[in-house]
């Protein structure tokens, strides 16, 4: 076992055990070189069986209607959340319609591996159907050469103002273009690619046919996989049919979870609308600052001091299949309940760190939570209503690359 995963393992059991012993541990995997002293926050009392019922009544009362009359979340002044609900039809650019032919031909694209610089990792590598399209790993390794973040699932990027992440790019035809190129993923030439797709007739068949008129170009492959990942969306949760009407589709736990959610877990601050993620970016605590193995998060984006440490709030549909967790990935669902619950970890400035405009700062919404253990377990339960059915997409029959050199656009 690598020692990266090892220590990764140690930190989800801990992690998952007690939220205050981990941020006083002083252990360092993941974490900057010294957290602050833990502030902690005694958790509540438990309730006894009868009452948690006569509350599990009451809620579907007050959450069984129609979500936009439910009361408003407990969040933080300046927070513009948007309510939790159903997600709305996929809407493709102008500029990438959408067609049947591009679909089939972006999903062949998808499984091909022939397109990768070593011609063993193709899309699904990374984001396996089974796997809730992530691929299960702590961080990604496809060319051995780890780019240190755990992959994101691409289910309902489609809904995504920005991919990856540290944002870096702001639709799906740039995140395709992304993954084939970068050195650390695919390292795919464009010229290569054009080249080899353009040696086999069925390629160049189902090229015509999705792009009438057009020539084989590099543009033409990122808008098919990109044309693809558009249809691989949700909304088929227990929780989605919750929202339609069915209020039984929900257990009393659940319910439970679901009113924890929105009001003591504080959740809203940052997991809201219909795929329970403001989009935004915020700091966890979580980039290893100063550190040989540093991560800056969207500040590698924008070279905006402010930035520094912040990472993009990801969905938390379909979350339970989805694990490890966070950028980092060291965490199971568990561990990461128990941390925010305990606010997270606090960063500590050393005296020469006083005037260092790169400190990362940790996310005002973050502070200990007091839920006790029937709390973190009803969120639990409710993160477990966003399950989606498994969508199951099968390797397609590839076409054959003949010996013969055609000649394409480049």
């Amino acid at each position: 076992m690598s020692r990266l995963r090892f220590t990764s393992v140690v930190l989800l059991v801990i992690a998952a055990i007690t939220p205050v012993a981990l941020l006083g541990s002083g252990l360092r995997a993941g974490f900057a070189e010294e957290p602050a002293p833990a502030v902690s926050k005694p958790p509540r009392p438990l309730r006894a069986t009868a009452e948690r019922v006569t509350a599990a009544k009451r809620l579907r009362k007050v959450y069984g209607g129609d979500p936009a009359a439910w009361p408003a979340p407990d969040v933080d002044a300046g927070v513009a959340w948007r309510e939790i609900g159903l997600l709305s039809e996929v809407k493709h650019p102008e500029s990438n319609p959408a067609s049947t032919a591009k679909v089939t031909l972006g999903r062949m694209l998808f499984y091909d591996v022939r397109l990768s610089a070593s011609g063993k990792i193709a899309c699904v590598s990374c984001h396996e159907p089974s796997l809730g399209w992530a691929d299960g790993r702590v961080i990604s390794e496809p060319l051995g050469k780890p780019p240190g973040r755990n992959t994101p699932t691409i289910r309902n990027a489609a809904f995504q103002s920005f991919l990856f992440w540290d944002g870096r790019a702001a639709s799906l035809e740039q995140q395709v273009d992304e993954a084939l190129t970068n050195p650390t993923e695919m390292a795919a030439s464009r010229d290569q690619v054009i080249g080899l797709l353009g040696r086999s007739s069925g390629y160049r068949e189902l090229f015509a046919e999705s792009f009438p008129g057009r020539p084989i170009g590099f543009a033409e492959v990122v808008d098919a996989v990109a044309c693809f990942e558009r249809t691989i969306v949700g909304g088929r949760s227990r929780f989605d049919t919750f929202l339609q009407g069915d209020t039984a589709a929900v257990s009393d736990r659940e319910l439970l979870g679901l009113d924890l959610f929105r009001r003591e877990a504080r959740c809203m601050n940052c997991h809201h609308g219909p795929t329970f993620s403001d989009g935004r970016f915020h700091g966890l605590g979580l980039s290893r600052y100063g550190r040989s193995n540093e991560d800056p998060g969207r500040f590698a984006v924008t070279g905006d001091a402010q930035d520094s440490g912040r990472f993009r709030t990801p969905t938390l549909r379909d979350v339970t299949r989805t694990t490890p967790l966070t950028h980092t990935g060291q965490f199971s669902l568990a561990g990461v309940l128990n941390m925010y619950n305990a606010g997270m970890v606090t960063l500590k400035r050393h005296d020469y760190q006083q005037k260092t405009a790169m400190f990362p700062v940790k996310s005002p919404h973050l502070k200990p939570l007091g839920l006790n253990r029937q709390d973190l377990a009803d969120l639990a339960a409710f993160l477990g209503t966003l399950e989606e059915p498994q969508h199951l997409v099968p390797p397609p029959p590839l076409p054959e690359i003949e010996d013969a050199a055609v000649t394409v656009a480049r």
